[in-house]
């Protein structure tokens, strides 16, 4: 006999089970500071097994710069070629995508990373003394509030530590610390969860989030998608999660 059949009368007593925790509820940022200060402080390690591929850093660089590229040609005002003045990697980790991309898009780069290590490494850096690396913040950027004006506020592979209520918050902080020209760019995997929910990893308690959740996050905090693409370029056998674009401008309206 099934349980079901055993217990008939089981739903009928309790119409209404309890409803499920969202993803996002169930992050825990001092467990995510404690899986990320167990991650040797190289990009390699960071990038875990794909690390060890030249190829995935290169591709991934490439298409930032190209989406880049793109987006500039969107703003008015804005020059399309030559360095933009003040960027900020924010989730900057050991300074790869400083490094490899945002070092050559602007004149000085600052860096927001909340794992003391990862920042020690970046305050270390050829970059660092030679001025191309400006401001470096040890902070989440749950906790970050800047105090200057970007043109470009670049934010890669990092919002799964926050909230939906936190990164709303931190996308409004974002919004009000852009020059009149100035870009805000999330990129980040997208969740391939079947019922089109958020996915919820216990390694590093983050959240994969769906595309349609970050839309409506970034309209939650009066921000237009004025671009969005997804990353091409990775080979369809390591079956990669989506990684998406999204280039943000203020809503006018807001």
């Amino acid at each position: 006999m099934s349980l079901d059949e055993s217990k008939p009368s089981e739903v009928a007593e309790n119409p209404a089970a309890p409803a499920a925790r969202s993803a996002d509820s169930k992050i825990n940022h001092a467990a995510s500071i404690s899986y990320w200060n167990s991650v040797a402080s190289t990009s390699s390690e960071m990038l875990g097994m794909l690390g060890t591929y030249p190829w995935y850093t290169r591709i991934e660089l490439l298409g930032s710069k190209t989406f880049l590229t793109k987006v500039r040609r969107l703003v008015p005002s804005l020059p399309q070629t030559g360095k933009l003045g003040l960027g900020v990697d924010c989730g900057a980790g050991v300074g790869r995508v400083t490094e490899g991309f945002l070092s050559h898009a602007c004149k000085v780069v600052d860096a927001v990373e909340p794992v003391e290590k990862f920042t020690n490494v970046l305050a270390e850096s050829k970059l660092k003394r030679d001025g191309v690396v400006g401001d470096i913040y040890t902070v989440g950027l749950e906790n970050w509030h800047p105090q200057k004006k970007y043109d470009l506020i670049w934010v890669q592979w990092c919002v799964g530590h926050l909230t939906d209520t936190q990164l709303t918050e931190f996308i409004v902080r974002c919004r009000n610390s852009l020059t009149e020209t100035g870009i805000m760019v999330i990129k980040e995997n997208l969740s391939t969860d079947f019922q089109n929910q958020d996915m919820y990893d216990d390694l590093d308690s983050s959240v994969t989030r769906t595309d349609e959740k970050f839309k409506q996050l970034f309209a939650a905090a009066r921000m237009d998608l004025i671009k969005s693409e997804i990353q091409t370029g990775f080979p369809k056998q390591f079956k990669l999660l989506p990684v998406k674009s999204y280039a943000l401008r203020p809503n006018m309206k807001a």
